[in-house]
């Protein structure tokens, strides 16, 4: 597979909606991920990422604003013990409880489908990190309607044993802009990760459109000790 330039793929597309970036640093010794959200409307614009124990969750910018919270205000990233979930919604929830429950991954996302937005369908997207005496592994599944039609739910896990340094998989929500948005199509694109925290947000962010960005979050996870250091950038300030 051809490596892609994270910057060209954002740069070049004005909605990839919310996306997901999990990989393994150039040095070999982080396990990266990092999450954003985009937005059109004035709901999905006024939000902010906040800290929330090991994770992180979305809130209101101006509460005042905030008129239907069902798909905007969930916990993105939650840690489970050695492994870590990132997510496009409340599934994150449904994964920590059902791995808490000694399901996988993939078992854990069958009781959820795509998110009930019609006419997007928008798909949920989510990644799961297990990082354990000095290995990384990683998979990341998207749900989607079937070519936008919402009577079958279409499963894609893809899993990725012995992350190789400099190498990550990034997972968007929509193939582009467009009413009704098209769902992202494909396995995950292989994107490269860097050694440093700092650049690898600065590029995320200021690729990001700058009319539909609303926050990111990163975090870089040393291999070995399981010790993490997070970044989080928030449009509303």
């Amino acid at each position: 597979m051809e490596m892609l330039s994270l910057e060209k793929e954002l740069k070049e597309n004005s909605y990839p909606g919310r996306g997901i970036v999990i990989g393994r640093s150039a040095d070999g010794k982080k396990a990266v991920t990092a999450y954003f959200i985009m937005g059109r409307s004035e709901n999905s614009r006024n939000r902010v990422f906040v800290e929330d124990g090991e994770g992180i969750r979305t809130q209101a910018f101006d509460p005042s604003k905030l008129t239907d919270p069902s798909l905007i205000i969930y916990a993105p990233v939650r840690v489970l013990g050695n492994k870590t979930i990132v997510t496009n919604g409340d599934q994150t929830d449904t994964i920590y409880e059902g791995m808490d429950h000694q399901l996988t991954f993939e078992q854990s996302l069958r009781s959820r489908e795509f998110e009930p937005d019609g006419p997007n369908y928008t798909p949920r997207i989510s990644g799961v990190m297990h990082v354990e005496n000095g290995k990384f592994n990683y998979a990341m599944s998207i749900l989607k309607s079937n070519n936008g039609n919402p009577d079958a739910c279409n499963r894609y896990t893809f899993a990725y044993e012995n992350a190789i340094a400099g190498e990550g998989h990034f997972i968007h929500t929509y193939k582009c802009d467009g009413n009704p948005l098209p769902s992202f199509e494909g396995e995950p694109k292989l994107v490269a990760i860097p050694d440093d925290m700092d650049e690898f947000a600065e590029l995320l962010w200021n690729s990001l459109n700058e009319d539909n960005k609303v926050s990111l979050f990163v975090r870089y996870i040393d291999i070995e000790t399981g010790k993490y250091k997070s970044k989080i950038i928030n449009k509303n300030k």
